[in-house]
């Protein structure tokens, strides 16, 4: 099951992808507890929505010159919403006593994002939060997993605008990418490769984790000694 709030998108996606999709605002605690009512048993769950701040263009996301209203907005998708899921998904995997969750954190839940602090606080929440669900449910005695992905560039949609289609595109990946060693954007297929192995029976050892895919961005500097 797919779920969003743009529901034109998500049913062309559903469709591509052979699962069924269903209407789910994160923010919304009365939209998780309908979706707990229709579908009270899961095996996995995915808290995949996400927002950068940056969706409606520039705008002030720095420590000292941003919003309260611009930084509950982030956290109410990236934070509250990875809350009202794992909340969901541990009730709903409680009766089997098994599941994974999977939280999609950022590489900016590790490291500073000067101009998009709140971004980066709540991909640190994701982060934490994980480790505590996974400690609770082996606490409770539960074989439910939850680990978080701290993913880099990733190729997706949101670049689109900055990279264009002109012939200075090719330019703009390589400065974009830059600073990290394997010098490319990574893929949705890796992303997604990496959710198949946290929900398969192969990870069943793995909990409270974090999994960077990042291009090795975070192991340092490939420059070699000149």
């Amino acid at each position: 099951m797919l779920t969003d709030i743009d529901e034109a998108e998500g049913r062309k996606a559903a469709d591509a992808l052979g699962c069924i999709f269903h209407w789910l605002d994160v923010v919304s605690e009365a939209e998780w507890d309908a979706l707990a009512a229709n579908f009270p048993a899961i095996d996995v769950l995915v808290n995949n929505a996400g927002i950068t701040g940056f969706e409606d263009g520039p705008a002030a996301h720095d420590p000292e010159n941003a919003s309260l209203a611009e930084w509950h907005r982030v956290h109410a998708v990236n934070t509250d919403g990875c809350f009202l899921g794992c909340r969901y998904a541990l009730r709903a995997m409680r009766k089997k006593g098994a599941g994974s969750i999977i939280n999609m954190s950022s590489r900016s839940g590790l490291v500073g994002i000067p101009d998009a602090a709140a971004y980066a606080a709540s991909k640190a929440a994701i982060r934490n939060h994980s480790k505590s669900v996974a400690l609770y449910a082996a606490q409770q005695g539960l074989a439910i997993r939850c680990n978080s992905i701290h993913p880099a560039a990733i190729l997706t949609d949101i670049w689109e605008p900055m990279l264009g289609d002109g012939p200075a595109r090719d330019a703009k990946m390589a400065a974009l990418v830059a600073d990290t060693p394997l010098k490319r954007f990574g893929t949705v297929e890796e992303v997604a490769a990496l959710c198949v192995y946290l929900a398969s029976a192969d990870s069943g050892y793995m909990t409270g984790a974090e999994l960077t895919l990042d291009g090795g961005l975070l192991a340092g500097s490939a420059v070699s000694p000149g």
